[in-house]
């Protein structure tokens, strides 16, 4: 029943056909499981399909590899990632389960009874109580209690657990916060007892409704991939057309006697077409990627950030907007008073005081600050706050308890209430010998509630009146030496009028309550609860007459007021800096919470979310305010919105689907299940480390910390991780062109082949390889969080930076022919051939020459060209620690790592040069002094060429005049972020 909220309860019962006092007939049970089906989430069994899509799945340009054992390499290492991501996709699905009850107490054929959840069906009578879990949603029928509050954070994400009532809602677009008379799947009841009838179980649910919404997520390609992808169906179309432009020229050349025919005059230029095919594909180029990933990763790692799919790394970089979860993310979640108003004396102004109260969480490490900000010593020497710190330990449920194994607080009971508890540990006791030194001597078990405990063991408990919703309050009957006190605490509106009398700070005298003070007192809860918005609790004291047993209703009045408590769900204190570097950074923060508007509203103006706005329209919405806006205004009120409240998970999915069909990168933050499906669509979800495990298992990066500031120190990791990934494509791109250049002139000018294939493999697969992953380890630039945020559109390779890569390309490929060029005409130990005999090569066996035919078989000119190759693409990385930075303002040692990998390079190139089994398998011999000096003359000006490119880069200027007549269109992009 989809409508049961806002249905009275006879109207729900009789839909059922249900009699409150008996329940549901075996009949109607087996009728209704047939209507309605199982109260379980459904498993889905796809781990296998995911298995096989993800080994089908590899990714473009494998084919094309030309040593089987990287073929398989690679599709090993993609297959096993795609697994894991499927595997951690459904292993959310999997944790929903987890949620749901074991059992639950139903009323059947007039009789209760205890049974397994899974068995409930729509209209079952089910009674709750304090702890348990809510078996399947069902509407209240009765309430056993003086009241029923349950914690339904992880479906809303409130910080404070929510009253239930029997009465109808009539509200319109009612969300999860509106029906406050259903208990939802998976909520835990935290205090009272009520009976409900089932309106809804397994899918039907509202955590089915989540798990549903996960199924039809799907997931996006991250920003890289896409942009990878389109380089490479770029290169591969450029590939294809060099290869059959270099064997179109060279049919004139079919013929030629040395070929032994057109047939195998073919054959030997497609041969060399297939090797330009090798020499411009970067077979390292997917390997190297997934290595520099790993290695963001684990620099994440110590940033608190636990990366669980190797794309998002990258994602980072690019996010324009972040969703984040207030509570619990940006707010420690752990209520806490932050202000104390007591009244100081009648005869003399100003009339009331307050305190400020530091400590964000349920540690009891704490401050207590005056007006003029002075720390008070010792609190419990003022006579207001000793009596508060009294009744906050005795007029309290709750429990405070030190928890070794995560190294933290927790509560358990009433977020208030604990926050009360904690108050009284910061308050301290009363007498020297307590404070503040011996308290500090404690271990953290004993401190979580050694002054709680003392004001336990001086008063006895004698009798209990509960919190009801009529009067709003609490009171508890205590004797101590003889003497009995009642304490009372509870909403300030019922507490203070039914006050008298006022406990003065000054001398700790009682006077009696003038208007005039209870005005006073009125205003200070107006602001405390207005404009600081802070949840606010008064406290009262009565003495009762002596052999007094039990309490009474009548016994709440002429009480002696105390003092007035104002506590809040803290936000974190590095948030606010956090928040500054995301708007430094171009990225925008979208605050997004089940919680009300004016609390949230409040939380963002502390954080810095709304510096600078003075009228919050147009900034804040909550989620049925931003449903009734017309299209154009929700277009335009997202791309301004800062805080969206009172929202469901529907809502938060709903907002990521809406920026990203605005071209927005997004990360959303999460910690419960209701966050779940949202965090599967966003392009990257995090979830909170203290999170519910579906949170965890639907997200790509966990935080151990949960702590907003470590999302903003992985966005620059991530940025910095996208530039390492630019600097090393540029850095083998650029070599592979100089390859390609190389092959495709020698052929073109009718040159003998300048390089062999299996040195071309030599080169791509191991020396470029080396400095390649080295590039990852370059530092991050120190302003990598001042630039805007890189478009979705932008492509790996723009248009300038590919020009780049050809003037650097060109250059590799013509000092590899040049070294060739020089061994055969101008090294002494060379043939000296004029450059007509060297371009006429093919024809030597048919004329009558001054030199043997052998020598454009000697393999010395190939290893001046394959020596010059790699000692230019060792320079040539060097040139790529930084995209425009000089080498004079990034040294070399900036990145050892690269240092080491240029050094190995060399060290096996002279191996294979020097080593004789190694250079007959290489096709390579040793090299002369005179000819290493020829190679150092021939690569290191491609160290000068690109400093004279990266100053055109850095003056943009320059750059516009140098490159003024570039087409735009150089390589593909799109325009729209395809989602």
């Amino acid at each position: 029943m989809d409508d049961a909220y806002a249905r009275s309860v006879s109207e729900v019962l009789e839909a059922f056909g249900v009699d409150p006092t008996r329940g549901l007939s075996d009949s109607q049970v087996a009728e209704n499981a047939k209507i309605y089906g199982r109260n379980v989430l459904p498993q889905e069994g796809t781990a296998f399909v995911s298995f096989l899509l993800a080994l089908i799945d590899g990714e473009t340009g494998l084919t094309a590899f030309l040593e089987p054992s990287v073929i398989l390499m690679i599709l090993a290492a993609n297959a096993a990632v795609g697994v894991i991501t499927e595997t951690n996709a459904e292993k959310a699905l999997e944790e929903l389960r987890a949620y749901q009850a074991d059992v639950a107490t139903v009323l059947r054929n007039g009789c209760f009874s205890i049974l397994p959840a899974t068995e409930l069906v729509p209209g079952d009578v089910v009674e709750v109580g304090v702890g348990c879990k809510v078996p399947a949603d069902m509407r209240m029928i009765e309430i056993l209690s003086n009241q029923l509050r349950v914690d339904q954070a992880i479906l809303t994400g409130e910080s404070c657990s929510v009253a239930k009532d029997l009465e109808s809602t009539a509200a319109t677009n009612a969300v999860y916060q509106d029906k406050t008379n259903v208990l939802f799947s998976g909520t835990v009841v935290v205090s009272g007892r009520a009976r409900a009838v089932v309106v809804g179980v397994g899918s039907n649910t509202a955590m089915g409704n989540i798990r549903e919404a996960m199924l039809r997520t799907e997931d996006e390609a991250t920003p890289l991939k896409k942009k990878l992808d389109e380089f490479g169906t770029f290169l591969a179309k450029v590939i294809a057309g060099i290869c059959v432009l270099v064997w179109v020229v060279n049919i004139g050349h079919f013929h030629d006697p040395a070929h032994g025919g057109f047939l195998r005059g073919a054959i030997h230029y497609f041969k060399i077409a297939v090797a330009l095919a090798v020499a411009a594909i970067p077979e390292g180029l997917p390997a190297v990627v997934t290595t520099c990933l790993a290695l963001g990763t684990k620099r994440m790692a110590r940033l608190n950030a636990i990366v669980r799919s190797l794309p998002s790394v990258e994602t980072l970089g690019c996010t324009t907007v972040i969703c984040s979860d207030k509570t619990g993310t940006l707010t420690t979640n752990m209520m806490s008073v932050s202000k104390i108003c007591v009244v100081r004396s009648v005869h003399r102004g100003p009339i009331t005081t307050d305190f400020t109260v530091t400590g964000t969480t349920f540690a009891p490490e704490g401050l207590i600050f005056d007006m003029t900000g002075m720390q008070l010593e010792f609190p419990a020497q003022f006579p207001c706050l000793l009596h508060i710190a009294m009744c906050s330990s005795l007029c309290n449920e709750s429990t405070l308890q030190y928890n070794p194994d995560k190294r933290n607080y927790e509560k358990i009971g009433e977020s208030t209430e604990v926050a009360l508890r904690v108050l009284v540990e910061k308050v301290g006791l009363p007498g020297f010998d307590s404070m503040p030194s011996a308290l500090n001597m404690l271990t953290k078990h004993e401190r979580a509630s050694y002054c709680n405990r003392y004001w336990e063991h001086q008063f006895k408990k004698i009798s209990l009146l509960e919190f009801s919703r009529d009067r709003k309050m609490m009171s508890v009957l205590c004797i101590r030496k003889q003497q009995e006190i009642m304490f009372s605490k509870g909403a300030p509106e019922s507490i203070i009028s039914r006050c008298t009398h006022i406990l003065c700070n000054d001398d700790g005298s009682s006077v009696p309550l003038t208007a005039e003070i209870r005005n006073e007192l009125e205003a200070r809860f107006q602001s405390f609860a207005g404009k600081d918005t802070l949840r606010c609790l008064a406290l009262a004291l009565k003495r009762m007459p002596t052999g007094q047993q039990t309490l009474t209703y009548e016994d709440e009045s002429n009480l002696t007021f105390i003092g007035l408590v104002g506590m809040l769900d803290p936000p974190r204190e590095e948030v606010r800096n956090a928040m500054l570097s995301c708007m430094s950074a171009g990225i925008r923060v979208i605050v997004v919470t089940g919680d009300n508007k004016s609390t949230a509203e409040s939380i963002c103006c502390q954080i810095g979310a709304f510096d600078h706005i003075d009228d919050f329209t147009g900034y804040s919405y909550t989620a049925s305010e931003f449903e009734e806006l017309p299209p154009l205004q929700r277009t335009t009120a997202l791309q301004r919105m800062v805080l969206f409240t009172r929202v469901e998970p529907s809502h938060k999915k709903m907002l990521v689907e809406a920026l990203q069909n605005q071209n927005e990168v997004v990360a959303m933050t999460g910690d419960g299940v209701n966050d779940a499906p949202a965090l599967k669509k966003a392009d990257i979800g995090i979830a909170m480390g203290s999170g519910t495990a579906v949170a965890k298992s639907a997200s790509d990066m966990v935080l151990a910390d949960d702590n907003f500031a470590s999302i903003v120190a992985a966005v620059a990791e991530g940025r910095a991780i996208y530039n390492n990934t630019k600097q090393f494509i540029r850095y083998m791109i650029s070599s592979n062109i100089g390859e390609v250049v190389c092959i495709f002139v020698a052929a073109v000018l009718g040159m003998p082949e300048t390089l062999v294939p299996v040195q071309l493999l030599w080169v791509n697969l191991v020396t470029d390889g080396l400095p390649a992953t080295a590039i990852g380890f370059n530092k991050q630039d120190s302003d990598v969080m001042m630039a805007k945020p890189r478009k979705v559109s932008e492509a790996v390779v723009s248009g300038w930076l590919f020009f780049r890569y050809l003037v650097i390309g060109v250059y590799v490929g013509l000092a590899t022919i040049a070294g060739f060029v020089w061994w055969f005409i101008y090294y002494d130990g060379g043939p000296k051939l004029p450059y007509s005999e060297l371009v006429n090569f093919d024809s030597c066996s048919t004329r009558m020459t001054t030199y043997p035919c052998t020598i454009f078989n000697d393999r010395g000119p190939s290893t001046v060209s394959m020596t010059v190759l790699v000692v230019v693409e060792m320079f040539n990385a060097l040139n790529n620690l930084s995209e425009n930075q000089s080498l004079f303002v990034i040294p070399p040692w900036s990145n050892l790592w690269l240092v080491g990998s240029i050094i190995l390079t060399m060290f096996l190139h002279v191996l294979i040069l020097y080593v004789k089994p190694l250079s007959v398998l290489f096709s390579v011999t040793p090299l002369s002094w005179a000819e290493w000096m020829v190679v150092l003359y021939l690569s290191f000006p491609v160290i000068i060429i690109d400093e004279v490119l990266k100053f055109f880069s850095r003056n943009p200027r320059g750059r516009r005049f140098h490159f003024r007549f570039r087409r735009a269109d150089l390589l593909p992009k799109k325009e729209a972020h395809d989602k």
